[in-house]
């Protein structure tokens, strides 16, 4: 068995509670990552359904770290893993349903899913969504946005569980949005989520998306090995416009690389550790500041333990 470095050494496995879903030890998480690099999850969580992870929250210990995953498109892990529990949700929140002029999706639901929906059924206002390769629980715990609209603009309230297990509809207006933020908890864990779009016209609506994805395979390396845009925009600026001009593009860390297509992204070329990405990201960081005196924020979120 695994030791709990959280709690004083003691075993992880034996201290959470009974569930109806699937919990295991070490999984890697370098296999879910689009960066395919990181240590594993000390234990990793896929609930069976609604109950099963309300029951699971409201009995697991308070000192086991519990960190939800998405698809792991914007999310770096470090090479030593994650302590604790990593939480994993599956189909049972990935439904997707239309009431009128209204989407509702699960947390665990792709953006680009939630956005053909939207298509199928001739609403429109929603087709950004195909332009984030990430879930709705990503969506709204980042405010994520791409192409002019942002989750905020069309959210009507989401879900989520605290660590009690208690479940809270949030009204979009208490989300405490800003740019690439919630200000929701961190230890909150969204489950599903409600959105606004309008009576459109399917072909327009699908044309939309159609420029949207050629847009993304023009400027963006989506056929590598990366993690979405690594910087927030600062104020007034375009994150890669400083990263371009602090003579960044293409350059390299180990087995990471700053990509030549878009330099907002970075790339794992094959070998790179999570150590390798972090270090780049951050000399990435250094020379903007040093040459421009911008100081760029991490977008990709980051998390676990640097390797011992």
């Amino acid at each position: 068995m695994m030791a709990m470095r959280a709690t004083g050494g003691t075993d992880l496995l034996s201290r959470l509670p009974q569930v109806r879903g699937r919990i295991s030890e070490g999984s890697p998480l370098s296999k879910v990552t689009w960066f395919r690099v990181g240590g594993p999850a000390e234990a990793m969580f896929k609930p069976a359904d609604l109950a099963d992870l309300q029951s699971f929250l409201a009995a697991t210990p308070k000192d086991i770290p519990v960190t939800a995953i998405g698809v792991g498109s914007n999310l770096l892990v470090r090479d030593g893993g994650v302590d604790g529990v990593v939480l994993r949700l599956g189909g049972a929140f990935a439904d997707i349903k239309t009431d009128g002029n209204e989407i509702e999706a699960g947390a665990a639901a792709l953006d680009a899913n939630v956005a053909k929906t939207a298509a199928n059924h001739g609403l429109a206002g929603l087709e950004f969504f195909s332009g984030i390769p990430g879930t709705i629980g990503g969506a709204l715990r980042m405010n994520a946005g791409a192409y002019g609209t942002e989750t905020k603009d069309v959210l009507i309230w989401a879900e989520a569980l605290d660590r009690d297990g208690v479940l809270h509809r949030i009204a979009a207006a208490d989300m405490d949005f800003d740019y690439r933020h919630c200000g929701i908890p961190m230890d909150w864990t969204f489950v599903r989520g409600r959105f606004r779009a309008e009576p459109g016209v399917e072909d327009t609506i699908r044309a939309r998306m159609a420029e949207i994805q050629e847009s993304r395979s023009a400027s963006q390396p989506i056929r590598s090995r990366t993690g979405g845009s690594t910087f927030r925009n600062p104020p007034g600026g375009k994150a890669w416009q400083t990263i371009d001009a602090a003579g960044c593009r293409g350059l390299k860390v180990g087995g990471a690389q700053v990509s030549e297509q878009h330099c907002n992204f970075l790339i794992n070329t094959g070998d790179a550790t999570g150590a390798d990405l972090e270090e780049l990201g951050e000399e990435v960081r250094r020379r903007v500041r040093d040459s421009q005196g911008v100081e760029l924020t991490w977008e990709i979120k980051r998390i676990g333990r640097t390797a011992e």
